[in-house]
């Protein structure tokens, strides 16, 4: 059986070799002693046969160079290589080793610079170190990933050189890696633990059978009056002369469904709580998708994703299992926003082809304002003729906050005004929703995890499903 990758990137290392075709310099110290010779130049006022003294100063501090750079290590001779402590996670601070090994027989003072993307930090690390001879040292920076997906990290530049100072190596590592940055893996296990301790799982596991609910075969009995005809198992009633009927239970493990949409709607940047950081809406719906993902993995349920938006970008059969939610991260990690509207038509037609049995749609998007019914309502009202649906339309706090504040100009009141219709207007359309049997909601993004979450574990608990 194949083993998913581990979340944690891989370690990347190399030997340094030059850059460019003159791969040395002069260091801090050879200058300064290159001008303390033209000390000589006060006594040579009166003298000038001492502005010999001068150049031989000079000549000294060259041959002094030479020396220094022909015995600090060759780049050859120093390997890099960069380590990870924990896999990249959306606005998740983590840290990242650069350890530098010498094989050279003489201690040098290295100084590196690691090519990050913009995602990660805003200038790229400079980092010191102090490598003894035939000896590793360590460095960390800090990175703090803005952007869902893969990331591509460059190359580690050197510049090296001994306790002298005079001369200087520069040397490159190619230890180029793209590193995936998933979705906030804190926040699902967080849900996952809530669950573990609220006996959530223990309750999905030793939950009292409820017969003749669900379409399970659980046991055979005796037929009694009233058992539905159709219940009737004849190749047991054949085999004991006698009617015998077929118990269900209801099904433990269900078919749950995420969809989620990747339009422009979902392009908008909400403040996230307590800090001064802006992402997405998508990016808090795809942390929710991978809470909820994880939670119903738990209880055994079959999850299956479709992320969409003009195109199909994810589509990953109802399954369970570690390996299965490997896939569905690794779906996350990658699903990206799109400037045109998402083509909620199509992503129905798929899913109503893919699953055909009832199951639970969780659809995480948001409709914009338009004279008519959006479209995406539409075909979450169709939805339901065959599944049962939780629609969550993700809300505007701006726009929120602006429909409850105190208007005190002309101006902030024909806004206020037009906030009011607009928050008026979405209310109808999700208790249209409503009416039509669809679970529809307007959550903040900060809240929409966690109230998914518990929708989920509700909808379970009184097997509505």
């Amino acid at each position: 059986m194949n083993r998913p990758e581990p979340l944690i990137p891989a370690e990347a290392g190399a030997r340094a070799r030059p850059i460019g075709r003159l791969a040395f310099g002069f260091g801090p110290r050879f200058f300064v002693l290159l001008l303390l010779g033209l000390l000589w130049l006060v006594p040579a006022w009166w003298s000038p046969r001492l502005i010999v003294a001068m150049f031989l100063w000079d000549f000294i501090i060259l041959l002094a160079f030479v020396s220094d750079l022909l015995r600090i290590p060759k780049p050859a001779e120093i390997e890099a290589r960069r380590s990870w402590e924990r896999a990249a996670a959306l606005l998740q601070p983590s840290e990242v080793t650069l350890t530098v090994r010498n094989f050279a027989a003489m201690a040098i003072r290295c100084f590196l610079i690691d090519e990050t993307p913009v995602s990660f930090r805003s200038a790229p690390p400079v980092l010191e170190l102090a490598v003894p001879a035939k000896e590793r040292a360590r460095a960390t920076y800090q990175i703090l990933p803005r952007e869902r997906g893969d990331q591509r990290l460059g190359r580690l530049f050197l510049r090296y050189q001994s306790w002298l100072g005079l001369a200087q190596r520069w040397a490159v590592a190619e230890i180029r890696q793209t590193v995936r940055v998933f979705p906030d893996l804190e926040q699902a296990r967080q849900h996952a633990l809530y669950l573990i301790r609220s006996r959530q799982i223990e309750m999905e596991k030793r939950r009292r059978r409820q017969r003749g609910q669900g379409r399970e075969f659980e046991s055979l009995r005796d037929y009694q009056l009233g058992d539905d005809i159709r219940d009737i198992c004849w190749t047991a009633t054949a085999r004991r002369h006698q009617l015998t009927t077929r118990i269900f239970e209801m099904e433990r493990s269900q078919p749950i469904w995420i969809v989620l949409d990747a339009g422009r709607l979902l392009r908008a940047e909400v403040q996230q709580q307590g800090s001064e950081v802006r992402i997405s809406k998508l990016d808090y719906a795809v942390n929710a998708a991978l809470s909820l993902a994880q939670v119903a993995t738990q209880c055994g349920d079959r999850v299956g994703l479709l992320a969409y938006g003009r195109t199909i970008q994810c589509n990953l059969a109802a399954s369970r299992g570690p390996l299965h939610l490997r896939s569905i991260v690794d779906c996350l990690a990658q699903v990206r926003p799109e400037a045109a509207e998402a083509d909620h038509s199509r992503a129905a037609r798929v899913l109503l082809t893919e699953q055909s049995r009832r199951s639970l749609v969780v659809w995480i998007t948001d409709f914009a304002e338009t004279p008519t019914t959006p479209e995406v309502i539409e075909y979450a009202m169709q939805m339901t003729q065959r599944h049962l649906v939780v629609f969550s339309a993700m809300n505007q706090p701006d726009l929120t906050a602006l429909a409850e504040s105190t208007p005190q100009t002309p101006e902030e009141m024909y806004r206020h005004a037009a906030a009011l219709e607009i928050v008026h207007r979405r209310d109808l359309l999700l208790r249209g929703l409503c009416q039509r049997g669809v679970f529809a909601f307007e959550l903040l993004p900060g809240l929409l995890a966690s109230s998914l979450v518990n929708q989920y574990l509700d909808i379970k608990e009184r097997n509505l499903l």
